[in-house]
């Protein structure tokens, strides 16, 4: 390979890496904040979902339409469980952590990856249940609740 090219290539190495790790910093940090800079990937227009990863352990944060912050939900290898990020941090069911059932079980999914299911029943006192549940569950509120 002549000078020119092996520069270039060195270059284009560097560029690449450079790339790789702004994409990486973008998808590790963030968590917690209104409008964190990383993809919105909700499946529901009346939320925003951003997802996080740190080695092995993914989070999925939930924010309205207005921006707000509403839960996040740590996926680990071994299970679903609530975080205590947001005005409903402590309102988040999985099927790890179950809760009550919602006073209101409408609930709308925001994410899905293959793995895992998210859903959010807005309740009447204006609060949200967030549900995370394995994607072979049928309906997050069952999977998600405990009995009375």
């Amino acid at each position: 390979m002549s000078f020119p090219l092996r520069t270039l290539a060195v270059s284009l190495s560097f560029l690449a890496l450079g790339i790789g790790a702004a994409h990486a910093q973008s998808a590790t940090s963030g968590l917690g904040q209104q409008w964190p800079n990383t993809t919105d990937v909700s499946s529901n227009p009346n939320f925003h979902v951003y997802v996080f990863q740190r080695g092995s352990t993914k989070y999925v944060q939930v924010n309205d339409a207005n921006g707000n912050v509403r839960a996040a939900v740590m996926i680990t290898p071994t299970g679903r469980y609530g975080t205590p990020v947001g005005s409903d941090g402590s309102n988040v069911a999985t099927s790890e952590d179950p809760l009550p059932a919602p006073a209101s079980t409408t609930s709308q999914t925001v994410y899905t990856d293959g793995t895992t299911q998210v859903a959010v029943a807005p309740q009447a006192d204006g609060t949200a249940r967030v549900m995370a549940v394995a994607v072979e569950c049928k309906n997050p509120v069952e999977c998600s609740s405990r009995g009375p």
